[in-house]
């Protein structure tokens, strides 16, 4: 099945976490067919804490969404990830986006992701790499949902070294 994750830090070097994050997924044995470029991105939600730094990545797998779930979560617990608040800062943060035309609703596991279509640190990067993909719940295109979301908190493309921003006010 073919999924969209988003990735993203703000904790520690966030470059470099996004680095291990998509080496460990691709030592599970996940196909990274696809990545956006990175981007640095006003947090939502929880304010005074850092800019993250964000990717999406296509990959493929036979795992369920449930066992990508497992998956994600072991990842970002053997990078250093603890519970914390919800939006808070973090080492790494690997959210299932998309998985095919599957819908899932529970209290574990909400697919696609519950925030996608108004949250444009997910939304920015998926429109680099899958603008025509299709939000089976909604039945629009990722580029229409961009068009039409209304977060507008500051998404940049990072370059090559980006300078840290000062934690949001």
């Amino acid at each position: 099945m073919r999924y969209y994750l988003g990735l993203g830090s703000n904790l520690g070097d966030p470059r470099k976490n996004l680095v291990r994050a998509r080496r460990h997924l691709a030592g599970n044995g996940l196909k990274i067919r696809k990545a956006s470029s990175l981007y640095l991105t006003e947090p939502v939600g929880f304010p005074g804490q850092p800019w993250f730094l964000n990717q999406v990545v296509q990959v493929e797998t036979g795992l369920s969404p449930w066992e990508l779930l497992g998956l994600v979560k072991l990842v970002e617990t053997k990078m250093g990830r603890t519970p914390g608040s919800r939006n808070g800062p973090r080492v790494i943060d690997i959210d299932i986006l998309l998985a095919g035309d599957t819908v899932l609703d529970t209290p574990a596991l909400t697919v696609p992701h519950a925030r996608l279509a108004e949250r444009n640190f997910a939304l920015v990067p998926l429109a680099e790499i899958a603008p025509r993909a299709v939000h089976p719940g909604l039945k629009k295109t990722v580029r229409a949902l961009l068009r039409e979301s209304p977060d507008r908190s500051r998404v940049e493309k990072a370059s090559a070294r980006p300078e840290p921003r000062p934690a949001a006010r």
